[in-house]
């Protein structure tokens, strides 16, 4: 269970660093598709050195209704 624990916190850390080495962290522009474009980044972890580039584009959040 430890070891399991271990290498999740280290595949975290990996896709951390590749968000930030991508600049998604400096980028002022706040909304759905760049927060998921982070946290998809973030989860891919060292497939992203692989030539993995998740993105989230066109995020629409529901609206409420009237």
């Amino acid at each position: 269970m430890r070891i399991l624990t271990v290498v999740a916190v280290v595949w975290m850390l990996i896709g951390a660093f590749a968000t930030f080495q991508r600049g998604y962290f400096e980028n002022s522009e706040t909304n759905c598709a760049s927060a998921g474009t982070i946290a998809l980044t973030v989860l891919a972890g060292p497939l992203n050195y692989a030539g993995v580039n998740p993105k989230v584009e066109g995020c629409r959040l529901p609206q409420p209704s009237p």
